[in-house]
């Protein structure tokens, strides 16, 4: 395989390494389909799952529900009371003491709502 990317070594001098040029024709394209496989290894391997997260996490952030508890990326826990187009107003601690946040800042839902129904339905 080395020997087809690189005849030139192969021939172990410069004569040599024109002669093997011309007979592999188009060997000014290996580079080139190198650069190619790297290119899609790199979007398998980068570009794909990023968006695929980038796209679970929207869809959590559009399905927030009053009620549902959730973390923040600034690591503050609470439930939310008030949901506006980008903003959610969430209860936190005992007090009760309510925070407006962005939307995007929200990290995780901890707890749904829903699921507390579905429990004391099961028992």
């Amino acid at each position: 395989m080395f020997n087809i990317i690189f005849p030139f070594l192969a021939a172990g001098d410069v004569e040599g390494a024109t002669e093997a040029a011309e007979a592999g024709g188009l060997s000014f394209l290996n580079p080139i389909i190198m650069i190619a496989l790297f290119g899609l290894l790199m979007y398998f391997m980068l570009y794909r799952p990023q968006k695929k997260q980038e796209k679970a996490v929207n869809e959590m952030r559009s399905s927030l529900q009053v009620g549902d508890e959730v973390s923040t990326n600034g690591g503050i826990l609470g439930k939310i009371v008030q949901i506006k187009d980008n903003f959610i107003i969430i209860e936190t601690g005992n007090d009760r003491t309510k925070l407006k946040i962005a939307k995007w800042s929200i990290r995780a839902v901890e707890h749904r709502e829903e699921e507390d129904d579905d429990e004391d339905e099961e028992d």
